[in-house]
């Protein structure tokens, strides 16, 4: 079934970025991607985004439904016979719709799996929890929003930051078929993006040794974006052979 134009209100965002050894993440990555750089270092991490007022386009918010979801992604760039590409690989997303878990590969790009969300917002601080049912991934973290923007990552500025992203607006998920990957595009109609300091985060998949070697991967930096009104439009599915499936997070 092929997807409708899908509107909504990204009710809040956060990214939980990490910078990562390019070789280590070259391997983690399937054909055809490779990851972007940026000043030297792989980005990776996970996009927590709270959706609502969900509905296809030219359909009433009233009946627009809200969501948790979580999507481990990383920075990547990739050519075929029309060019350079640059947008996210996604190997895996989780939410806590039902919904979104069964329409996901159908009319959702991607698989959804179940996950649970906790959410504690005081101010502008904020702690939170994400546990997958089936136990894979799990995530923690808390911290506050800041006009501040930390010193030790690897990118200079939130405006820096920005910059980057707005190159990561195409996204190809994992699928349960191995001849290729969903595609779907983001498209943001306002723009509100402000830094966030984490004092703790935890993350199962990237503290991970067995798939990212100690030294290899390290927290970068956070940020939230908060009530965006915007679009997800379909792409084009992306064929792959048969040997250049994913084997990250499955």
């Amino acid at each position: 079934m092929k997807m409708p134009i899908i509107v909504g209100i990204i009710k809040r965002r956060f990214f939980i970025n990490f910078r990562i050894d390019p070789d280590v993440l070259e391997n983690i990555l399937p054909e055809p991607f490779s990851p972007r750089i940026h000043n030297g270092y792989g980005i990776g991490g996970v996009c927590l985004i709270r959706l609502e007022r969900m509905r296809p386009k030219n359909f009433p918010s009233f009946v627009g439904v809200s969501s948790e979801n979580a999507g481990h992604r990383f920075a990547v760039e990739w050519k075929n016979d029309k060019g350079r590409h640059t947008g996210v690989f996604i190997p895996r997303r989780d939410t806590n719709s039902l919904f979104n878990h069964w329409a996901g590969g159908k009319i959702f790009p991607g698989v959804y799996q179940n996950a649970s969300f906790l959410v504690n917002e005081e101010g502008n601080y904020y702690q939170f929890l994400m546990k997958s049912k089936d136990e894979k991934v799990n995530l923690s973290f808390s911290g506050q929003i800041s006009t501040e923007f930390p010193k030790t990552s690897c990118f200079f500025s939130l405006e820096e930051v920005t910059n980057f992203m707005k190159e990561d607006s195409l996204g190809y998920s994992a699928t349960n078929n191995e001849n290729y990957y969903d595609g779907i595009t983001l498209h943001t109609l306002n723009w509100n993006i402000k830094s966030f300091i984490v004092d703790k985060v935890v993350s199962s998949y990237f503290m991970d040794e067995s798939i990212f070697p100690k030294g290899s991967v390290t927290f970068d930096h956070a940020f939230i974006m908060r009530n965006i009104e915007h679009e997800w439009l379909p792409a084009d599915r992306l064929e792959v052979k048969l040997e250049q499936t994913c084997g990250c997070l499955t």
